[in-house]
């Protein structure tokens, strides 16, 4: 993805972002389980910063849902294993499992969306120098990098193979079970070797294992500021039930 391009956020220095995606994980994440009320509220981040950087939120959701079916593959033992009655509505008991199973998934949503927005506004490249600039090691930085630029010969790879197996198939459309492990080995070798070529063609032009992407990261004002509004917003949703805070303020009004 391309950075945001004159967004109210898209000045920001990448590593606000990437501190306050961080942060947002790590409060959004650390909530119990059971509490989907207090998960709930997390929304807030993607659905306000969304539209700040020139994104339609329905977007970034539809996005998100690329996920959908990992999580539920996460979550759908829950129910069965998980039969603690939590609560009735409508006469149903619904057992602790589900509420479990809609909280992963609803964590999974936001979290992909926050990380989705991060790359959007940021930029993949910006992120890792970011990451190096706040004390990720300079290998694990580089790596993302790597696996991020060079991700498509990979798949270039495989392609070229399907199309090889395609052109052998006689009109067969699926592979046989017993030809998984062959065209995965090959698949190995090929990205192996071609990786080998890339590393050699980078030595020769002076690659010394780091790879700097934005040099002219400068921090400013306006940076300290989205920190330090965002920030405190993510705690106080951590420690703060904020569901039972307005049931009370509208029972004594």
């Amino acid at each position: 993805m391309k950075p945001a391009e004159r967004s109210h956020i898209g000045d920001i220095d990448p590593r606000a972002l990437l501190l306050v995606t961080v942060v947002y994980l790590v409060a959004m994440l650390s909530v119990p389980l059971q509490r989907t009320d207090m998960i709930i509220w997390f929304a807030a981040y993607p659905i306000i910063s969304a539209p700040l950087a020139h994104i339609a939120y329905e977007r970034l959701f539809r996005n998100s849902l690329f996920v959908l079916p990992l999580l539920v593959f996460i979550g759908i033992f829950n129910p069965i294993y998980d039969r603690t009655p939590a609560f009735a509505l409508f006469g149903i008991t619904i057992n602790s499992g589900w509420i479990s199973f809609i909280s992963i998934i609803i964590r999974g949503l936001l979290a992909t969306q926050a990380l989705l927005l991060l790359i959007r506004v940021s930029g993949f490249n910006e992120m890792c120098e970011a990451l190096h600039r706040l004390g990720c090691p300079g290998a694990i930085a580089t790596q993302l990098l790597m696996v991020y630029r060079y991700l498509s010969v990979l798949l270039e790879e495989a392609l070229t193979m399907q199309h090889a197996r395609q052109a052998r198939s006689y009109g067969k459309n699926s592979f046989k079970a017993s030809l998984w492990g062959p065209f995965v080995g090959q698949l190995l070798l090929r990205t192996i070797e071609r990786s080998r070529r890339i590393n050699m063609a980078m030595k020769a032009r002076g690659f010394n294992g780091t790879l700097s992407t934005s040099p002219n990261m400068h921090w400013t004002t306006a940076d300290t500021v989205y920190c330090l509004v965002w920030i405190p917003v993510f705690f106080s949703l951590r420690f703060i039930d904020v569901s039972a805070l307005l049931l009370t303020l509208f029972a004594y009004c």
